[in-house]
């Protein structure tokens, strides 16, 4: 098997499946835990919009051309109150209009700790998986994704709005109660959110019925007591006895890779 990675495909369960995008095809990788899995980086990286040639890449899959011009790649998906839609400075309006003006979800997730995150709709549960979540549960519905980042830099001032990886990929985190943290932390920002809905109108923001929180289970034998990062720049091959999968990272007995991180490194499997 060969070809280019993606990030892995997950299958929301009793236990969570995971699957490996090489190329056109995919590997089932919950069998293959307690097993020597190894594969390794052939030297290629192709841009995952054009398919070109790059000697990096950008953005989790692009080259450095496709990451200054498309939507996808700029500032403002990492930073979603920073959007310029209004401004008609988008990138691509009609990629805005499918991705970011639309309805979003605020959520609380229990990571390596309580977080605060925004995803779309068509994100729930993929978003809180690939984020190594254990329990996780929507809060608030907003307008559009800029509106979901400025809620979330309110809740940012109170809890984390990042995961501490090597702290998920240690073990899960001590379970939280998320409806009483909810309760919390919502009146603590209701000031703010008056302000937001004086700003984008008076159903842009909506409080979400109650709903039980998403328990969510991962595929690990064993987790690392030391942390320690296989890096495809500097190492091509990745070999190990696979002890698990958690969020986007698969577990070795030797060490950690993140598998979003290397998107359109071209890999092979290696016969162990």
């Amino acid at each position: 098997m060969q070809g280019h990675l993606s990030k892995m495909r997950a299958e929301l369960g009793e236990q969570i499946q995971y699957y490996l995008p090489i190329g056109e095809q995919e590997l089932h990788l919950n069998p293959l835990i307690g097993k020597i899995f190894s594969f390794e980086f052939t030297g290629k990286i192709n841009c995952r919009n054009c398919g070109k040639a790059s000697k990096k890449s950008y953005s989790q899959g692009y080259c450095f051309v496709c990451m200054r011009k498309l939507a996808s790649c700029d500032m403002c998906i990492m930073k979603p109150e920073t959007c310029h839609y209004d401004q008609g400075t988008c990138r691509e309006p009609e990629w805005g209009d499918e991705h970011c003006m639309i309805p979003h979800f605020v959520y609380l997730a229990n990571t390596s700790g309580l977080k605060v995150g925004i995803t779309r709709h068509t994100q729930i549960p993929t978003r809180w998986i690939d984020q190594g979540a254990t329990q996780a549960l929507p809060i608030l519905k907003v307008a559009t994704r800029q509106l979901s980042g400025l809620v979330e830099v309110e809740l940012a001032k109170l809890i984390a709005d990042k995961t501490n990886w090597r702290a998920m990929l240690k073990g899960d985190a001590l379970e939280l109660d998320l409806v009483a943290e909810r309760e919390r932390l919502l009146p603590e920002i209701e000031s703010a959110l008056a302000q937001l809905k004086d700003r984008f109108g008076e159903q842009s923001i909506q409080r979400l019925p109650e709903q039980p929180v998403q328990d969510l289970s991962y595929p690990v034998a064993s987790y690392p007591s030391k942390i320690s990062s296989f890096n495809l720049d500097k190492n091509p091959l990745v070999e190990g006895q696979l002890q698990g999968i958690k969020g986007q990272y698969l577990i070795f007995n030797n060490g950690v890779i993140n598998i979003r991180k290397f998107g359109s490194y071209e890999v092979k499997i290696v016969e162990s």
